[in-house]
């Protein structure tokens, strides 16, 4: 094969090398082409508001950043005033690290596109943390290439094309003169602080260098800021940052009158030492509940979960209601200790090595006997070494199952994560019946996640439904959850109990209501007090998964002060409760009839998500409540900012702030 040349004398170096970075321009694009098409369900409905232009300047910036991080070196071997560089073996050099960081950046943008599916976000460093002690990675890594295997031949193709038009400078054996070593001296001092330029994003002293949330300028939804940026980008700029940063908007004292994550008892509640049970289920948004959802599909909408729309029909549910992050890894903390996932998962932090408590540490010290129950190896995604931090005093995985001789073992493994929901679930009902009461349980559900598959030999009794490969995982899932209250109701302790179930998190998506800001956060939340002293009520306002931890320990009339993010929704009028997330650079703030979108400098949008759910109508400087709704998400900013800083996420009377 003739290899492509560029023969301009002394400035065929100089010139090859703008011609082949003209090539990863063009794979960037794409790649972002792609991005867009595997993902097209997230932005249709908002797509036709984005201004295509801005956009399209917007991720110029961005891939000038990445590339020129990325081929930096290679611009050193191309540029440098250096004679040796016209030999073979240097040019070789150089086109092989041009091709080898080149295509990883195609891989890393490609297989993107199929994890943003899960995350809505480009993926960070974070994610080495994430899966760093996941052994069945190369597995799920596996399947989902040969599931995606269009994109495998993509990016070959587009790797190939890269091989097939990289241009060669021209080099001869003759003595290079003055005016080689002028121009590639003049090259080189013309690209250096261009290079230095496009890395940070621009010339000028006020432009620090671009950050994934300067994505959100081009853009009118938070989701939207993952196709301005990519992946090389998001990776290199998270290499090393630190997570929490105390803003300083305001003095402690007006943090603290706006906003205090401290709870004190109420007074003259009687403490009642009901056993407490957490269901955190994987992957059930809101979406799969035909109950919640009667409005769906012109109200012919059934869902995937009839048993817990059943129990939902029994139970304390609430007219809005949401996580605090994306990943499992952020469901735990938010729903166990009322820790919401800013900036960063809570987990791969250096906050996480924090003091730290939860609903497991604040009932151990009213003497609840405490267990962690996940079906996956001991150790996965971090949940023992979290729930261990947090007070729970035992942890059940599969180690544990597969010793109890009353279950089968590794026969109920599913090949993949865990063991199976089913058998998991009745092992978890059984063992809470070995336990003194009261005690507090919590339980992290698997089988209901990618690759999406159904125990064998129950193929036919949950078949694919629609298009969503998601919705036969769930209603398996709904099915153990029914046998598991068959069994539950049948131990001691069933009637002494408060049940509480919610997702970690949403993933894929079937109706565009559910791909918006607020929708991709929206999850059940259900309170289930089968003696009937709970409300059985769908009570209108908002809920959110950092809320648990607090409403629970306020029905039981726990009687410390104690640290949490959210509210007691039994006892905070419906109109104080809200929703507050972090998503693609912008803090969600959910109060009243409106959501609000703050880059952590400035309001971007603000819409009323009861009349304008699909968010087409930005009402930014035109709604009085935003003055006061951006200054109480600063103080609660703020707040979580110093106390993971300074390490004060347990209430000690001597060291807390708002004391």
């Amino acid at each position: 094969m003739q290899q492509l040349q560029v023969r301009a004398g002394a400035w065929s170096f100089p010139l090859a090398f703008l011609v082949n970075l003209v090539w990863v321009y063009l794979l960037y694009a794409l790649c972002r082409v792609v991005f867009l098409w595997e993902n097209w369900g997230a932005y249709a409905p908002h797509f036709a508001q984005l201004d295509k232009v801005e956009a399209w300047t917007g991720t110029l910036f961005f891939d000038t950043s990445a590339i020129l991080y990325t081929n930096a070196l290679y611009a050193l071997l191309m540029l440098l005033p250096l004679p040796w560089k016209r030999q073979a073996v240097w040019q070789g050099t150089a086109k092989g690290l041009f091709l080898l960081v080149n295509a990883l950046a195609v891989v890393v943008n490609l297989g993107d596109a199929v994890y943003f599916k899960y995350t809505g976000r480009r993926t960070t460093m974070s994610v080495f943390s994430e899966f760093s002690h996941e052994g069945n990675i190369a597995s799920i890594v596996g399947k989902e290439v040969l599931s995606h295997w269009y994109l495998v031949l993509l990016g070959v193709a587009l790797i190939a094309l890269l091989v097939r038009l990289y241009v060669h400078p021209h080099s001869d054996n003759r003595r290079p003169t003055w005016r080689y070593y002028a121009v590639q001296t003049l090259a080189l001092g013309l690209f250096a602080p261009l290079c230095v330029a496009g890395m940070r994003g621009g010339f000028t002293t006020a432009v620090r260098p671009i950050t994934l949330s300067n994505a959100n300028q081009y853009v009118n939804q938070p989701s939207e800021a993952a196709l301005i940026l990519n992946t090389p980008f998001s990776l290199i700029r998270t290499v090393n940052k630190t997570a929490f940063v105390d803003p300083k908007y305001m003095t402690a004292q007006e943090m603290n009158t706006l906003y205090s994550p401290v709870h004190h008892p109420t007074a003259g509640e009687a403490f009642r030492s009901k056993n407490v049970v957490v269901f955190i289920l994987e992957s059930f948004g809101k979406e799969n509940s035909g109950w919640l959802n009667p409005h769906l599909d012109g109200g012919r909408y059934k869902g995937y979960t009839p048993f817990l729309d059943s129990l939902m029909q029994e139970s304390l549910t609430f007219e809005y209601s949401f996580s605090n992050g994306r990943k499992s890894i952020d469901g735990m903390p938010s729903v166990l200790s009322s820790i919401p996932m800013f900036v960063e998962p809570f987990f791969l932090t250096p906050a996480s090595l924090n003091h730290l408590s939860g609903l497991a540490g604040e009932l151990r010290t009213k003497g609840y006997h405490t267990a962690f129950f996940h079906g996956a190896a001991n150790g996965s995604m971090g949940f023992q070494a979290f729930a261990k931090a947090t007070g729970f005093g035992e942890y059940y995985g599969r180690t544990e199952f597969n010793a109890d001789k009353r279950f089968r073992g590794d026969a109920d493994f599913d090949g993949t994560w865990a063991i199976w929901d089913e058998p998991f679930f009745q092992f978890y009902a059984q063992k809470m019946s070995d336990f003194r009461q009261p005690f507090m349980t919590a339980l992290f559900s698997a089988s209901s996640h990618a690759p999406y598959k159904v125990p064998e030999g129950q193929e036919e009794r949950y078949p694919q439904e629609g298009k969503n490969p998601l919705n036969r995982c769930v209603r398996y899932s709904d099915n153990a959850l029914r046998a598991f209250f068959a069994t539950a109701r049948r131990q001691p302790w069933y009637k002494n109990t408060l049940f509480v179930l919610t997702a970690d998190h949403t993933s894929l998506s079937d109706h565009p209501e559910y791909q918006t800001p607020l929708g991709v956060f929206s999850v059940p939340i259900v309170f289930f007090d089968p003696s009937g002293e709970l409300p059985k009520e769908h009570r209108a306002g908002i809920a959110k998964q950092i809320d648990i931890m607090p409403t629970v320990l306020g029905y039981l009339g726990y009687d410390k002060p104690y640290i949490a993010f959210g509210t007691d929704l039994i006892h905070t009028p419906a109109k104080d409760n809200y929703e507050v997330a972090y998503y693609n650079g912008i803090y969600l703030f959910a109060q009243g009839d409106y959501v609000l979108a703050f880059d952590g400098t400035k309001t971007k949008s603000i819409y009323n998500f009861r009349n304008d759910w699909m968010g087409q109508h930005n009402l930014v400087g035109r709604v009085p409540e935003q003055a006061a709704m951006e200054r109480r998400l600063k103080a609660i900013i703020q707040s979580y900012m110093q106390r993971m800083t300074t390490d004060q996420m347990v209430w000690k009377r001597s060291s807390h702030p708002s004391h």
